[in-house]
């Protein structure tokens, strides 16, 4: 099975920013697309963004456009997401995954809050 890895989380003020990386050792990433997800306490799991195997085209959920930003660097095998202007209701797990409906990976916590 991929143990798809995300990683980078912590706690941040709003209006801060974090950067997320995905990794999966053994596993090539390069000739997916990949999305990341995230689920709040309590809540079920949202799609954050998806990016194409070759990095050319990202697509956005409403609630992050415009302040989150994917990419990838494929000879690294790592997919990332850049998370600007953070706001509390971002507070949640972060992961990756395989698109389309790919499994979740293990997630990070971000934690949005002064």
């Amino acid at each position: 099975d991929v143990q798809l890895q995300a990683c980078g989380g912590g706690l941040v003020q709003p209006g801060g920013s974090l950067r997320l990386s995905c990794a999966a050792p053994g596993f090539n990433i390069g000739e997916n697309d990949m999305s990341w997800w995230r689920q709040a306490s309590g809540k079920g799991p949202e799609w954050v963004s998806t990016i194409t195997s070759d990095g050319s085209i990202t697509y956005y959920a409403d609630s992050v456009k415009g302040r989150f930003i994917t990419s990838r660097d494929n000879a690294k095998n790592t997919v990332y997401l850049q998370m600007n202007s953070l706001k509390p209701e971002d507070t949640a797990v972060y992961s990756c995954a395989t698109a389309p409906f790919g499994p979740l990976g293990r997630g990070t916590q971000v934690t949005v809050s002064s």
